[in-house]
C-alpha cells in the first residue's frame, strides 16, 4: 500500500496550528490531519467532495484545501504547505485515495464514523470548562486589582503563577500518565495526537513560570 505523509500547519475553521505542528498522512483509504490541540480530522474517500490548491496570501500561504461531508468537522478545513500544493496533490492520488471517493457510503469504517462523531477536538468537552472556571480567574486575581488602581501590587503574583504552574502540570500529567490522557481524551485519541502540543505547552509554561515567579518574588 502506497501512503504519503507530510509536515505542515493547518487551518481548521478559526483555529490556526502553524508548521511543524500538523502532520498529513494519506493511503487508499484514509486522510488523517493531525493538528495537535487544534483538530485530529480522519476522512475516508466518500468524505471528500474535492482538495485543492489553495492560497490565502499569495507566495506566503499556499497549501491545500479540503472539502468534504462530514457534519461534526468545521468546513474550512487547509493544510498549510512550504511544498508546491500541485505536487502534494499528485502524492495524495498515486496513493490511491481519490479513486475511491465515489464509492458507496455504506462501505464506511465503523470505528473512524465513530469518531468523526466526537468531532475534531481531542479533548473531552469539561477540560475546556474547569479551564475557563479555574484558569482564567486566577489571571483575573492578579490583574483586576492592578488596573483598577491598586499600583502597589505587582500585575503578576500568585494568581498568574498558579495558572502557569496548573498548565505546566497539565501538559506534563498529559505526556506522562496513561490514566490521566484517559481522562482527558477523547475515546479512541492517543498521546500521538496531542503530543506536540503538550511538549511545546510544557516547555512555554515551565519557562514563563519560572520567569513570573522570579519577577513576583523580586
Amino acid at each position: 500500500m502506497k501512503t504519503f505523509s507530510l509536515t505542515g500547519g493547518a487551518r481548521i475553521g478559526r483555529a490556526n496550528a502553524t508548521y511543524p505542528f500538523v502532520n498529513l498522512y494519506v493511503d487508499e483509504n484514509t486522510l488523517k490531519i493531525n493538528a495537535s490541540l487544534v483538530g485530529n480530522l480522519i476522512f475516508q474517500p466518500q468524505d471528500i467532495i474535492s482538495i485543492k490548491p489553495y492560497s490565502s496570501v499569495p507566495f506566503i500561504g499556499k497549501g491545500i484545501k479540503i472539502l468534504h461531508r462530514v457534519e461534526n468537522y468545521n468546513q474550512h478545513v487547509v493544510f498549510w504547505t512550504m511544498t508546491d500544493p500541485e505536487f502534494v496533490i499528485s502524492e495524495i492520488k498515486k496513493t490511491g485515495f481519490l479513486e475511491k471517493t465515489n464509492f458507496p457510503s455504506t462501505e464506511k469504517d465503523l470505528t473512524i464514523v465513530q469518531q468523526q462523531k466526537q468531532g475534531g477536538f481531542p479533548l473531552k468537552p469539561f477540560v475546556k470548562i474547569i479551564f475557563t472556571i479555574i484558569w482564567y480567574p486566577l489571571f483575573l486575581y492578579d490583574f483586576i486589582p492592578f488596573f483598577w488602581g491598586n499600583k502597589e501590587g505587582k500585575p503578576f503574583g500568585t494568581g498568574v503563577c498558579t495558572a502557569l504552574g496548573l498548565l505546566f502540570t497539565t501538559a506534563l500529567f498529559t505526556l506522562i500518565s496513561g490514566d490521566f490522557r484517559k481522562l482527558i481524551l477523547k475515546e479512541g485519541r492517543t498521546l500521538e495526537d496531542i503530543k506536540k502540543s503538550a511538549i511545546f505547552i510544557l516547555l512555554i509554561s515551565g519557562i514563563m513560570f519560572t520567569a513570573f515567579l522570579t519577577f513576583a518574588l523580586s
